[in-house]
């Protein structure tokens, strides 16, 4: 296992559409182990591929309290999705130090592809709700952030620009 370089916004790969996983391989469970590690790492909830670079619509979730209940979640789709709204705080491992509001479907069912290439279905709600909808936009090449005013988004695009030529 590897620990993988995290993009930052506003960094054009973080707006490229995942392409769908042909076959759940070798490859891709390696990639998997390689993100859950990343994730646990940095420390974060969630981790779509795109947010390393890879565009593969593979994305990995825990968030569980011990981080011992790893999601993997390959090809996802939201299949169902609540009239209800909820507004919740979110933060970004791409976008480090920011946290706003973003307001998303309470609950929602996803459907996709374990590690092994078995198909499943899952209900969510919660922050689990949230951190599937959030990472199923990188994997459509969007992030958090875009959903801000646009005078927030250049306030952001500033800071986190400033960041990188610190560092």
């Amino acid at each position: 296992m590897a620990l993988l370089n995290i993009l930052n916004y506003p960094d054009k790969r973080l707006h490229k559409v995942a392409k769908p996983v042909t076959e759940v391989n070798d490859r891709i469970r390696r990639l998997v182990a390689d993100m859950a590690e990343t994730m646990y790492a940095a420390p974060g909830v969630g981790l779509a591929a795109t947010q390393v670079d890879v565009h593969e619509r593979v994305i990995v979730i825990d968030v569980s309290e011990t981080h011992d209940e790893l999601l993997v979640l390959i090809n996802p789709e939201i299949v169902w999705s609540s009239d209800e709204r909820k507004l919740s705080e979110e933060g970004c491992l791409s976008v480090p130090g920011i946290y706003d509001n973003v307001e998303r479907a309470e609950k929602v069912r996803v459907r996709a592809l374990n590690e092994k290439g078995e198909t499943f279905e899952l209900d969510c709600e919660g922050l689990l709700a949230v951190c599937v909808q959030h990472e199923m936009d990188h994997l459509m090449g969007r992030v958090f952030v875009e959903y801000l005013s646009p005078l927030k988004q250049t306030r952001i695009k500033s800071k986190m620009k400033k960041l990188a030529h610190a560092m």
